[in-house]
């Protein structure tokens, strides 16, 4: 089968199921090594992608790290588990609204058995749990309030 990955234009590279392609082309500084990275959580198992996510996620192209986070999000949802390095990758980047890895981290939460998070996702969760019960009680007070204030 020949192989059709453009490293220059990242044609063909979600389709990469080559840890080991990955690797050289990592050596090589090729610029589509995140938009290679979803091709890596596709098409190969968790163990053998994940050291390479691991890389990617650490890219200095905003947009290319940002695909290794699109990835890590893949692996997730695939494998319904993470390796403790990619969970670690997870946790570092920061689990906020604003942080690049909060689909990852989403897709972590939802994809992922519950008893299976580490400790920081679950108290992500339970917090994201309350505040939303939080907000929903609030905004109900207020329009009882309103109705109150009218009636």
């Amino acid at each position: 089968m020949t192989r059709s990955w453009d490293w220059a234009t990242g044609e063909g590279l979600l389709g990469l199921d080559s840890p080991e392609e990955w690797d050289a082309a990592f050596e090589r500084g090729e610029r589509s090594l995140g938009t290679a990275a979803i091709g890596l959580a596709f098409n190969c198992p968790l163990e053998d992608a994940s050291p390479r996510l691991v890389r990617a996620t650490q890219l200095p192209d905003t947009d290319q790290r940002g695909f290794a986070f699109t990835a890590v999000g893949t692996a997730a949802r695939l494998n319904g588990a993470l390796t403790p390095e990619l969970y670690e990758v997870l946790r570092a980047a920061g689990p906020g609204r604003r942080s690049i890895a909060v689909n990852a981290v989403d897709d972590t939460l939802t994809f992922v058995r519950f008893r299976d998070l580490p400790p920081w996702a679950v108290y992500v969760t339970v917090r994201d749990k309350l505040e939303g019960w939080w907000l929903r009680g609030e905004d109900a007070a207020r329009r009882v309030w309103q109705a109150v204030r009218r009636g």
